[in-house]
């Protein structure tokens, strides 16, 4: 159940109440796609940077180690060690992004795994089956993620049958729900709403599936290739026509300034995997702007990556000595610069709900915006 406490403009401030826990929005979640953050980031780990949700991979997971043997364990939270709320995307976004594995058909998809090759058929019911056995807190409704620059056409014959497989999608999940032989009865589902660049379409498409009341409802196929202006413009036509006392989550976004302009426009959910991905290259984000510590610059520097930042890199080591590890490719440089990441991430979206909550978040979002232009 989704608690609106505030508003402050558009931007929203929300209680989520799950099984696994209350998640305060707007919020980001860190991303785990095969049960683990890359980067040797455990979840004692993830406690202590202030995650609130954790998000895995259901094709990532299907592949390896299977969901049955997932299931057979317990379920993900047990497998993982983790007893906060987890999201499951439902591997549609995999699906179609393996273009040339890949053959779609009313039913769902045929498609061959990226690792042994073997074929695999995933459609609405294969994915609420798979996500039932990973027992996650959210599952995602399986449907087809279009490219943004597909034709017309395609794209509104697409979404007609995203929206014909997210009522599967929800007939599946009541059943699965409701097995004595579930592990997590309780499990919700998020809709998600497709378009490509099409404001019609997106409309149209957004206000179909709010009648079918589901728990949370994302917007999906953006930041797939289109500017950030394109992305905006979408936020603007779509969020309004989603129901505001529900979850608004907008799928792999992004950068620290596409969360503040997307949180300005009523979104409460995020994900992205750049956080961890830039940490494994030695890039970190700062109030200040993104530094890249393999710069010649950095080698004698003592000082923290940010002063004043509590992350466990920043609490006990220099930027030095990180640079000094990731140029002599030892893991614990990675790691550290993902948990700082991470940490920042997690803290700015904490920064947000205090500020939507004090009704100062305008100021907020000039600030920080204005801080991380600067560079270093």
């Amino acid at each position: 159940m989704y608690e609106l406490l505030k508003k402050d403009g558009k931007a929203k401030r929300g209680r989520f109440h799950t099984v696994h826990g209350t998640i305060e929005t707007p919020v980001f979640m860190n991303v785990g796609t095969a049960a683990a953050i890359k980067g040797a980031v455990s979840t004692d780990d993830l406690r202590g940077i202030k995650t609130q949700v954790e998000l895995s991979n259901t094709y990532h997971l299907h592949v390896r180690p299977g969901d049955e043997v997932v299931k057979k364990l317990g379920g993900l939270h047990r497998f993982m060690n983790w007893d906060r709320p987890i999201l499951t995307d439902s591997g549609g976004f995999q699906v179609f992004s393996l273009a040339s594995l890949r053959k779609i058909k009313e039913e769902g998809v045929h498609f061959h795994s990226h690792i042994d090759g073997r074929k695999i058929f995933m459609g609405p019911e294969e994915s609420m089956q798979i996500q039932s056995n990973l027992a996650s807190t959210i599952a995602m409704a399986f449907d087809e993620c279009p490219s943004s620059v597909a034709e017309k056409k395609y794209i509104a014959a697409s979404v007609e049958r995203t929206t014909r497989w997210l009522k599967r999608c929800k007939d599946e999940m009541e059943r699965l729900n409701s097995l004595p032989d579930t592990i997590n009865p309780h499990q919700m589902l998020f809709g998600i709403n497709q378009g490509g660049i099409y404001e019609d379409i997106r409309i149209a498409h957004a206000q179909q599936i709010t009648e079918l009341d589901l728990d949370g409802y994302a917007v999906g196929g953006l930041a797939v290739g289109e500017s950030h202006e394109d992305m905006y413009r979408i936020l603007d036509a779509v969020v309004p026509n989603l129901p505001e006392k529900k979850p608004t989550y907008l799928m792999g976004v992004g950068t620290p300034a596409n969360i503040l302009e997307a949180v300005d426009r009523g979104v409460d959910f995020f994900d992205c995997v750049y956080p961890t991905r830039n940490g494994r290259h030695g890039h970190v984000y700062t109030n200040h702007g993104k530094l890249n510590l393999f710069n010649a610059k950095y080698e004698l520097d003592d000082h923290p990556i940010e002063e004043g930042c509590g992350c466990p890199a920043c609490r006990s080591y220099s930027r030095a000595y990180i640079r000094h590890l990731l140029k002599a490719k030892e893991m614990l440089g990675m790691r550290l610069c993902v948990l700082h990441n991470l940490y920042f991430y997690n803290t700015m979206m904490e920064e947000i709900r205090e500020a939507i909550d004090a009704g100062e978040y305008q100021a907020y979002k000039k600030r920080k915006l204005e801080g991380m232009r600067q560079g270093q």
